[in-house]
């Protein structure tokens, strides 16, 4: 039932970039949060980062329902496919997102599986429903599950402001517009749980919405 639901954080640690134009030499660490939904028998796994080995311990003997990614940057997908062949599981990712894909594991290898917006997903009784919320990226997703009043964000929203915006692929307009039409009219008591950083409500976030629109005139 969905009151044995919960929601499990997995904090993976890694280095992107080192010995790569445009990092600097050593690269840049980062911590990301996997987030595991479900109960004691099943279990859904947001993202993919860095540490398979931490997330296989962290699902233990639940039955993996699959890798639900919220989009295609390195640092949540780079132990995607390790994760996936440990857990005999599914990844899915928005095919928006595969050219970034294709930067870290290149085109032998996909995902088994296209996200798509509406998409729902079923563990413990409850549902996960996929939100497409470009910006960040174009394939990028939330997962709303609205039996836990949760918002999973990815890298979409985060305790105090937006996802960033600096690659060429990126829309800040695009990215305010998806917050403010699929996420912030959520109940306000919504908790968002984003890829990385301390969890916030859409209620918390709500009020800033205008100074965030007003650097995207």
């Amino acid at each position: 039932m969905a009151g044995d639901l919960r929601i499990e954080r997995v904090v993976t640690f890694g280095v992107l970039g080192a010995g790569r134009p445009g990092y600097p030499p050593e690269g840049i660490p980062l911590d990301n949060n996997v987030w595991i939904v479900g109960d004691d028998d099943t279990a859904l796994i947001i993202d993919a980062a860095h540490d398979a080995d931490a997330v296989v311990t962290a699902v233990g003997d639940r039955d993996p329902l699959g890798i639900l990614l919220t989009h295609g940057h390195e640092d949540h997908v780079n132990a995607a496919i390790a994760l996936a062949d440990a857990l005999d599981t599914h990844l899915y990712l928005h095919p928006d997102d595969l050219f970034l894909w294709e930067e870290t594991h290149g085109a032998d290898r996909l995902p088994d599986f296209e996200l798509a917006d509406g998409a729902t997903f079923s563990v413990a009784g409850a549902e996960l429903v996929t939100l497409h919320t470009p910006g960040h990226t174009p394939g990028s997703v939330s997962f709303y599950a609205g039996a836990l009043g949760t918002l999973l964000s990815g890298d979409t929203l985060f305790q105090g402001g937006p996802g960033a915006t600096r690659w060429e692929y990126s829309s800040f307009p695009q990215l305010i517009e998806s917050i403010s039409e699929r996420l912030l009219t959520l109940p306000a008591v919504t908790t968002v749980l984003p890829g990385h950083g301390s969890a916030t409500t859409i209620g918390a976030e709500t009020p800033q919405i205008a100074a965030w629109a007003a650097q995207a005139q």
